[in-house]
């Protein structure tokens, strides 16, 4: 993401949050530093690794937190488990007519895309975690539609 998130999406790289490889420092055959990019991962963003990066790059627990699938779950129970007012959403990708669906919660597909499982989407509606429907809920999916 950090790669390409300025260009698409006006975000400067040092503000993104995500998986991160491992470096290592080290001189050169005249004695400057350098950076070498290691073959392994310092943080895997996903999962638990989503706090554990957010508490890592931002020092604090989040007031809001979004996502999409199984894979924010554990970032969505951190945040609601803060102190005060606190907002968690999922957003349901259940339009596939323009964008995509994906599941298998409320019988969506089963895809290898996203996992938005049943489970997942009981959670939410138990811990006050709000659903969006792509489907229902959003009049315009991107700005490019009328």
């Amino acid at each position: 993401m950090r790669v390409y998130a300025e260009e698409v999406y006006g975000i400067p790289p040092e503000q993104v949050i995500g998986s991160a490889g491992a470096t290592r420092y080290g001189y050169d055959a005249r004695g400057r530093p350098f950076l070498t990019k290691e073959p392994r991962l310092l943080l895997n963003d996903n999962d638990a690794g989503k706090p554990e990066g957010i508490q890592l790059m931002i020092g604090r627990r989040p007031v809001a937190a979004f996502g999409n699938s199984t894979g924010d779950r554990q970032m969505l129970e951190f945040t609601k488990a803060g102190d005060g007012a606190r907002l968690s959403m999922l957003v349901l990708h259940d339009d596939a007519r323009r964008e995509y669906a994906y599941g298998p919660a409320l019988g969506l597909p089963d895809t290898q895309v996203g996992r938005f499982t049943q489970e997942l989407h009981d959670q939410a509606r138990r811990q006050g975690w709000i659903v969006v429907s792509m489907k229902n809920d959003w009049r315009r999916l991107f700005a490019f539609e009328p």
